[in-house]
């Protein structure tokens, strides 16, 4: 017979049983191939007593597989989602229809079960840059730290690296390299959609607006959240404590650059560290990165990638038709959920 003919009595068969079922059979089984989803808040003593004066408890949003409720001695991979600036982890949750996204994935085949976890890094500034800072807190021990050991003590995880993966767009893919880059022993792949902020020198953006934040601002509050921007990334990048009320330097002073604060920035930018951190980014299985032909962080995310070829270091890079937004649905839907599928272990 056939293998197509074979694949679509299979199918007709499936649909028949349910269609047979009882309804409250029936109604059961449809249930169990939905996962469920919680919205938390967790701690973060690596947030504790920064200057900015926001909250360590941060809001978390998280996705729980079908068989999550059914299979109780059963652990998952877990996917940690990063957003993007001037908009809240609901922000995204709500855009890339993270439920029926993963839901619809597990469903189709490309995509195997797994936990999929949204925090929200929103700050006064409308975004934390997930860099460590004494003035914002330090995101990086967050991430990486202080939320990965709650979800795994809370939640039934595959509690090793190899079982979590790294994601983000925008701000989210800026902090999913740095991240990647510095903290290699709590994950184990990486996927950087149009990252932001892989070159960021304030000479080349003032006194203009900022690059950073400039396109999610656009989406998300019509632009408003703009005049935040620079504020967010000088309180990540050049905070200081003796400079009440805001405790940061900004890069120019009476109109003239500040050599060493613009240095900070040049400093933080991936394309500038990523030499540094080889060894680190050679014990991932897998690291992606993506980014539209019409983004205007398509440049910069191209000299990562032949970075990374330069150095040896093994990733995927891709290109599509696209702009900095209109495809990040979609593209989580098929590129990110399949990604971290083949490369974490699988729920067992």
């Amino acid at each position: 017979m056939n293998p197509r003919t074979i694949l679509a009595a299979s199918a007709v068969a499936a649909c028949l049983t349910i269609f047979l079922l009882p309804e409250s059979q029936a109604q059961k089984a449809g249930e169990e191939r939905k996962g469920s989803f919680e919205k938390i808040q967790v701690h973060g003593k690596s947030l504790e007593g920064n200057l900015e004066g926001d909250s360590p408890d941060r809001d978390v949003f998280v996705y729980l597989p079908p068989s999550y409720a059914s299979s109780a001695n059963r652990r998952y991979p877990v996917v940690y989602f990063l957003h993007g600036y001037a908009a809240k982890a609901e922000t995204y949750w709500n855009m890339l229809t993270v439920p029926a996204a993963v839901d619809a994935a597990i469903a189709n085949g490309t995509s195997r079960e797994m936990i999929v976890v949204l925090p929200d890094a929103f700050t006064v500034y409308s975004g934390s840059m997930f860099s460590n800072s004494v003035t914002t807190g330090d995101w990086e021990s967050y991430i990486a730290g202080d939320l990965a050991a709650y979800i795994d003590n809370h939640y039934r995880t595959i509690p090793d690296r190899n079982a979590r993966g790294l994601a983000g767009h925008s701000m989210g893919g800026y902090g999913t390299v740095r991240i990647g880059m510095k903290r290699p022993e709590a994950f184990s792949a990486l996927y950087a959609m149009s990252s932001c902020c892989l070159l960021q020198d304030p000479q080349r953006v003032l006194p203009g607006q900022p690059a950073a934040g400039k396109q999610e601002a656009k989406q998300t509050k019509g632009g408003g959240a703009l005049a935040n921007a620079l504020s967010a990334q000088a309180a990540a990048w050049a905070p200081n404590t003796k400079n009440p009320p805001q405790f940061f330097d900004l890069p120019t002073k009476d109109g003239e650059v500040q050599p060493l604060i613009a240095a900070k920035w040049v400093a933080n930018s991936p394309l500038v560290m990523v030499d540094q951190y080889v060894p680190s980014l050679r014990k991932y299985r897998a690291i992606a990165i993506d980014v539209g032909t019409q983004d205007p962080f398509l440049t910069t995310n191209t000299q990562l990638d032949q970075a990374l070829t330069r150095l040896g270091v093994q990733h995927a890079f891709e290109t599509y038709d696209g702009d900095h937004g209109n495809r990040i649905k979609a593209r989580f839907a098929e590129k990110v959920l399949p990604f971290f599928s083949s490369n974490l272990t699988p729920a067992k």
